[in-house]
């Protein structure tokens, strides 16, 4: 079985890939792209009180996925989600484990509000005010082929765009060195049913293939080193549009076929 959706709007940031409009021309031509650390956006969605109690995945999230509808032209709060991500929130995470460490064990409510990991997206659908539903998953370095293949069998079954982002920060010490990734990275798409004009893709099945690598060395190790990243093969096509199948990490030792298409 296979699942075909057109791409309407993209949304990317990493480290020197600000948004899809300046980094399609580096993913296309990469001798050019110099990677510089990730500034995460303050998401202008979010009210102020809001951007101060969220961490950086939330603030990257969000911002990820307004890029995206934005290139989509498409109402947000329209829009059934899915977030996905390997690491969740780092940061709170290592700040519970602080507290609970800690002799009084007190652990702050907007703490314990962040520890969920569908945080990103009921931050994104308050701010939006969306009624649509939202799926909150984590695969691992699976993360963004699991949430690609969710948002996709979402826009198949219902027959309407869906938006998918996918996202990583990096641990803090002492997590960070059993789970090293260098920087933040993102990447949102709204997906919806093939039409003329839009790249479509098709989902096909698991294999033992080995995953699409990128053609260069340095966004090679920045693909292997951030889960979400494992989307830089698809970006790099689409920078370029080249047509053709790609394998998407799906571990421990597998891959899924991806074929893209310009019609």
């Amino acid at each position: 079985m296979s699942l075909s959706f057109g791409l309407l709007g993209i949304g990317l940031l990493g480290p020197g890939l600000d948004d899809w409009a300046q980094a399609a021309p580096l993913l296309a031509q990469p001798a050019a792209w110099a990677p510089r650390p990730t500034v995460v956006p303050a998401p202008a969605r979010l009210p102020a009180t809001e951007r101060r109690r969220a961490g950086p995945l939330v603030k990257a999230s969000v911002a990820l996925a307004d890029q995206a509808c934005q290139a989509a032209g498409r109402d947000p709060a329209g829009l059934p989600s899915v977030f996905t991500s390997s690491t969740g929130e780092p940061g709170n995470c290592h700040a519970l484990c602080e507290a609970l460490a800690a002799p009084e064990r007190l652990v702050s409510p907007t703490r314990f509000t962040n520890s969920v990991h569908n945080a990103a997206g009921g931050y994104w659908h308050i701010a939006t005010r969306s009624m649509q539903d939202s799926t909150s998953l984590g695969a691992f370095d699976a993360s963004f082929a699991a949430g690609l293949l969710e948002a996709a069998a979402i826009c198949a079954e219902r027959g309407t765009p869906v938006l998918l982002v996918a996202c990583d920060v990096p641990y803090p010490e002492p997590l960070h060195a059993v789970r090293p990734l260098p920087d933040s990275f993102g990447v949102a798409l709204v997906l919806g049913p093939p039409r003329a004009g839009a790249a479509q893709l098709t989902l096909g099945a698991l294999s033992d293939q080995p995953a699409t690598p990128c053609d260069t060395a340095p966004l090679e190790a920045l693909r292997r080193a951030i889960p979400a990243a494992r989307a830089l093969p698809l970006l790099q096509a689409l920078a370029r549009r080249h047509a053709g199948l790609l394998q998407l990490d799906w571990p421990p030792d597998q891959s899924i076929a991806l074929e893209l298409a310009f019609r």
